[in-house]
């Protein structure tokens, strides 16, 4: 059984190729990942739109409206990043709905990816920092309301804070938040997930892999976890424009290597979303994301 991919043409919104969120990485990821033949027949997997009931899940019902409506207030779309326009909305509808599956998709077969996902600063009220729905914390709460799993866990690490997760799942006993970011980057105020840890700039491969090794090991003793989500942003890499840590292709690989083969030596399922990634050479950036697929490949 290949990989299962879950993957939409229109999780690429059509930006200017100067725009700071570099849309065009989700059609290039996709060319890397037919180039690595893990595109395959088999392999993908086309998610539908998530509908209101359940993004009201884990955002308040006005801010939804908002969004299917593209009438998101001025404010909050400087906040996002962008406008919410109809390509936009439809993007982030399509980018959650897309975990979801992918995480339907692990729990059968173990191991699943989204080829979008991980916009962790989207907080329950409102978008922010290039995120619009809260794909993690919707999908968790699906998972939950339909009985699909009873304990969750979200192993967040893109260099900048989950602080909309902590801020959706923080009152929710079920879901286990854990963010390891950079310490002095975006946001400036964070939101405190169950476990935070923030390191310092400039952390290259081998402290960076030594840190998560430990944490990883305490995260199995906490509880038996039905799913894990991981976001596997690649903005922790030393090329990347918003990053400030200093990871290789190598550190990549050897990271998600750690976290996926961890949990699924103990047989928990891994739901994989691709978080964050920021250059001006997209196709290097494409190739970054593909990391996750080529060792998650390996576990399939």
């Amino acid at each position: 059984m290949p990989l299962q991919i879950v993957h939409h043409p229109d999780y690429d919104a059509g930006f200017a190729t100067n725009h700071r969120f570099p849309m065009s990485k989700y059609p290039l990821l996709m060319e890397a990942l037919r180039a690595r033949g893990l595109a395959g027949p088999g392999a993908l997997n086309t998610p539908e739109p998530a509908p209101a009931p359940w993004l009201k899940l884990a955002h308040a019902a006005a801010y939804v409206d908002q969004v299917l409506s593209c009438s998101v207030p001025e404010k909050i779309e400087r906040e996002i990043g962008f406008p919410v326009d109809p390509r936009v909305s439809l993007r982030a509808q399509l980018a959650t709905g897309g975990t979801v599956l992918a995480a339907r998709l692990a729990l059968r077969h173990g191991i699943a990816c989204n080829t979008a996902g991980g916009s962790h600063h989207a907080r329950r009220a409102q978008g922010a920092g290039f995120c619009t729905f809260n794909d993690v914390a919707v999908a968790s709460l699906v998972l939950l309301a339909e009985g699909a799993a009873q304990k969750v866990l979200a192993v967040d690490v893109d260099v900048h804070q989950g602080d909309g997760t902590a801020d959706i799942l923080g009152d929710e006993p079920r879901v286990f938040t854990f963010s390891m970011h950079g310490e002095r980057n975006y946001p400036t105020r964070k939101i405190a997930s169950d476990l935070d840890i923030a390191l310092p700039d400039g952390t290259g491969d081998a402290a960076y892999v030594e840190r998560l090794d430990t944490i990883l090991r305490d995260l199995s003793t906490r509880a038996h976890w039905d799913i894990v989500f991981y976001n596997a942003g690649v903005d922790v890499h030393a090329e990347d424009r918003l990053g400030r840590l200093a990871l290789s292709d190598n550190g990549l690989r050897a990271r998600d290597e750690m976290v996926i083969g961890h949990f699924r030596a103990l047989g928990i399922p891994v739901c994989g979303v691709i978080g964050g990634g920021y250059s001006t050479d997209v196709p290097a950036l494409a190739a970054r994301h593909a990391i996750l697929f080529e060792v998650a490949s390996g576990y399939a």
